[in-house]
């Protein structure tokens, strides 16, 4: 026995987190949290909800970027985590073919008929690396497309297929990928007569500000992609494993068939990371077509033990517990009361989403008023409204929730798939009284002064 002992270090130092954050990780990180008062210390965690050292709860609209599916701390999941480090496997030797990878591809497999084969990586960029290297490989193309405002992972290669300019500054060059307009399939045709386009990767519901491709987009533009010689990659990696209402969001239209789909976050049960790759037999027998290139594409704690009893046992929870089915219904009704408002408050501008992940627009009102509270904002920096209303969400009513992107005035709903009707009560009624506060000019403005000066120092 060694002398470490993780209760006593927590005990002794937990207190410093946000100190040792500021002095060894992301200083920036400390900075954000305090400014906007989010710096809590929560306790511990349970399904949809944290707790502080008093005993509060705080529902938990976020899910941790989406990673918490099955809610926090399940317990099927910790005691297949428990089970699977006390059989003391012989994990990761390199050179045999343990079951549990092999069970859990197929588990995967079963959701998605259409496909035949799985590659494990540990995230949900490395899920997209692969794919992305896969359709190189498999077309013998050089360029992929991606739609404007996409978000698929931030290492090299994803970020050569993010949309967003401000994830990409400061890390040229990269690879040379092209940017359509999601839903426009003129524009993809147009890229495709190039002839040099192995694929077109693209999120069935974007994560930044919650927009679903049109209906009749992905079946059209994989039969266009077909037609040049191309492929379509379905980045699941947020709204897979019953996210939407469907267990992949593809699903939800009739005759779409990828060529690869990425998964990730929720596969982990919120544990051990772990991404994966699906897609179709050629593909893979195209890029390990021999011997030789049995390594060519591997990760080195791909497919590991842990990780694959964490995926089995959420795959085993989400059937049991039909959370797709759970997030179809909840997200309908948590939906519809939300974009019931839009009518009372002018600040209000749109609800959208699909099952459990909703974008909450606020846009410009028409009262004098309060559009000359809302022009100084948009001055300062757009989306500084959304974030005016993150903050009395969690201060007030204690519910975290998150502004969907930079410079954008929406709020995502990404909760756990486990809530029901008693938090959807909770988070409207929370909502209603922060609309009433932004409304009737309560203290929410003053904190909108805080944030436009901390704006305006940022330039």
């Amino acid at each position: 026995m060694t002398g470490f002992d993780l209760t006593k270090l927590l005990a002794e130092r937990g207190g410093e987190r946000y100190e040792l954050h500021m002095r060894h990780l992301n200083h920036q990180l400390p900075r954000m949290l305090r400014t906007i008062g989010f710096d809590k210390v929560y306790e511990r965690a349970e399904g949809a909800y944290f707790y502080d050292a008093e005993g509060n709860d705080y529902l938990d609209m976020l899910a941790g970027f989406g990673v918490m599916g099955v809610g926090r701390h399940h317990p099927v999941v910790r005691e297949a985590l428990h089970d699977v480090l006390d059989a003391q496997l012989a994990d990761l030797t390199r050179f045999d073919c343990q079951p549990l990878p092999g069970l859990l591809a197929e588990k995967l497999l079963s959701y998605a008929p259409e496909l035949d084969r799985v590659f494990f990586g540990n995230s949900g960029t490395e899920a997209v690396e692969t794919a992305l290297k896969f359709a190189r490989c498999a077309t013998g193309r050089p360029r992929v497309l991606y739609c404007a405002h996409a978000f698929h992972g931030l290492t090299a290669g994803s970020l050569s297929v993010n949309g967003e300019d401000g994830f990409r500054e400061g890390f040229a060059p990269l690879l040379p990928d092209t940017s359509v307009p999601l839903g426009d399939l003129e524009a993809l045709e147009r890229q495709l007569r190039k002839k040099d386009v192995a694929a077109l990767v693209v999120e069935p519901v974007q994560g930044k500000g919650v927009h679903a491709a049109p209906p009749g987009y992905l079946r059209t533009a994989r039969e266009l992609l077909h037609r040049y010689g191309a492929l379509l990659i379905v980045d699941e990696v947020q709204t897979g494993l019953g996210r939407t209402g469907d267990f992949f969001a593809y699903q939800h239209e009739k005759d779409v068939e990828p060529d690869l789909v990425c998964v990730a976050k929720s596969l982990s049960g919120g544990y051990v990371p772990v991404g994966a790759t699906l897609g179709k037999e050629w593909i893979f027998k195209r890029v390990y077509s021999s011997m030789d290139r049995v390594l060519v594409h591997s990760a080195s704690f791909g497919a590991n033990a842990q990780a694959m009893a964490a995926g089995l046992a959420t795959l085993a929870v989400m059937d049991d517990e039909r959370l797709t089915e759970n997030a179809r219904r909840t997200g309908d009704l948590l939906r519809t009361r939300l974009a019931a408002l839009v009518d009372t408050y002018e600040l209000l501008h749109e609800v959208r989403g699909r099952g459990l992940m909703i974008g909450i627009e606020f846009g410009r009102p028409r009262s004098l008023k309060l559009r000359s509270r809302w022009t100084m904002l948009q001055a300062a920096r757009k989306g500084l409204f959304a974030q005016m209303v993150v903050v009395p969400l969690l201060q007030k009513h204690r519910i975290l929730t998150q502004v969907s992107g930079d410079h954008l005035e929406v709020i995502k709903l990404i909760p756990p798939l486990v809530i029901g009707e008693a938090e959807v009560d909770r988070f409207v009624s929370a909502f209603t009284q922060v609309m009433e506060d932004a409304h009737n000019g309560g203290l929410m403005w003053d904190f909108g002064r805080t944030l436009v000066r901390q704006a305006v120092a940022n330039r």
